[in-house]
């Protein structure tokens, strides 16, 4: 039996980078949220044992080094089951892009093994496992908008903001994560200003301060308080730091809260300078309308936020015409995510 499901992609609504830790990752704020840009894993299971991946994109690993292969070898050991698995990914996803597509992959593979097994994980062991293969992976069994703290294993729901009509630019360069966290390490142990320059988004009562943070400038783990005070006050609906405007949507107001606080992603304060050219798209996305723009994860990929489905369609298409590979996409809510997800596609 071979089950396809599709391997959904996310982007991070900011990302705030803390101090390493005695395991040699670092403590993590994000707002996680799933798009509608996916994969297709096919998943079948046969007589014999063994695992094989096949995949036309050379940047894959076909080996034991695949989220895949490990997610099958944790599953198959859980379940106590057996057989030859053979996983077919289809890649539409830039790899190592910062959209979460291995981690997904993996997620997706975990879902259609267990449909081809017709045999079913208890939700504690799936997160469990899926915590234990990547630190992305739990998002996945989530879905739409999440809050990830630790080192972004620990998921844990919000409301769903709305549907958004999202630009995805995907550039050909790849980036590696371990070195921008090895970039940022540096970057913090030298003192250097942490306050991005350009940071577009900040508000008023924001800005007006950056003179005195000159003078004090936060470490990373204040930096995580300070995210952490603005998500909590948002969910406990303080006034004006969450509670929505008359006749608006509690949800809907996350993303205006959070952008008003002046959300951003550090990668970008070590990627950016390497990388000038996706610096030059964010600012492309911006100037095309977009309400919020910002790299995913460690990138390279980028998204912006837009006001209606016309108006990300036409920046889309200007950013084409530049010489980008700009989709037109939305974001999915949790609902919508797992309902798409577990559509069998042919």
């Amino acid at each position: 039996m071979t089950v396809a499901v599709r391997s959904f992609a996310k982007i991070n609504l900011g990302l705030y980078i803390g101090a390493a830790r005695a395991d040699g990752y670092h403590d993590l704020r994000t707002v996680y949220q799933t798009i509608a840009l996916h994969d297709v894993i096919r998943v079948s299971v046969g007589r014999g044992s063994g695992i094989a991946i096949l995949c036309k994109d050379p940047r894959v690993p076909l080996d034991s080094s695949n989220t895949c292969y490990r997610m099958v070898v944790r599953v198959l050991d859980e379940l106590g089951a057996k057989g030859r698995v053979s996983i077919e990914i289809e890649k539409r996803l830039p790899v190592r892009g910062g959209l979460g597509a291995a981690s997904s992959n993996a997620v997706a593979t975990m879902v259609a093994l267990e449909l081809a097994l017709r045999k079913r994980l208890s939700g504690t062991a799936r997160l469990r496992i899926a915590a234990e293969v990547g630190s992305d992976l739990p998002l996945f069994l989530v879905g739409g908008t999440a809050l990830g703290v630790g080192r972004g294993e620990e998921v844990y729901p919000l409301a769903d903001l709305p549907s958004l009509p999202t630009v995805v630019v995907m550039p050909e360069v790849g980036v590696s994560t371990p070195q921008a966290f090895a970039d940022w390490d540096a970057l913090t142990a030298s003192g250097a200003e942490l306050r991005s320059a350009g940071r577009t988004n900040a508000s008023a009562s924001t800005r007006a301060v950056a003179g005195r943070e000159q003078l004090t400038r936060p470490l990373a783990s204040d930096r995580l308080f300070e995210v952490g005070c603005a998500l909590s006050a948002w969910l406990s609906g303080s006034p004006n730091t969450g509670a929505p405007a008359k006749g608006g949507s509690r949800a809907g107001s996350l993303l205006l809260d959070l952008v008003r606080t002046g959300i951003e992603n550090d990668f970008e304060r070590v990627v950016f300078p390497q990388y000038p050219e996706l610096r030059d798209i964010k600012g492309a996305l911006e100037r095309a309308g977009s309400r919020y723009a910002s790299l995913s994860g460690s990138g390279s990929t980028l998204y912006g936020l837009f006001r209606s489905p016309a108006d990300a369609a036409k920046a889309a298409s200007r950013l084409r015409k530049q010489g980008l590979k700009a989709v037109a996409t939305r974001t999915l809510t949790r609902q919508q995510y797992w309902k798409k997800s577990l559509v069998v596609v042919r």
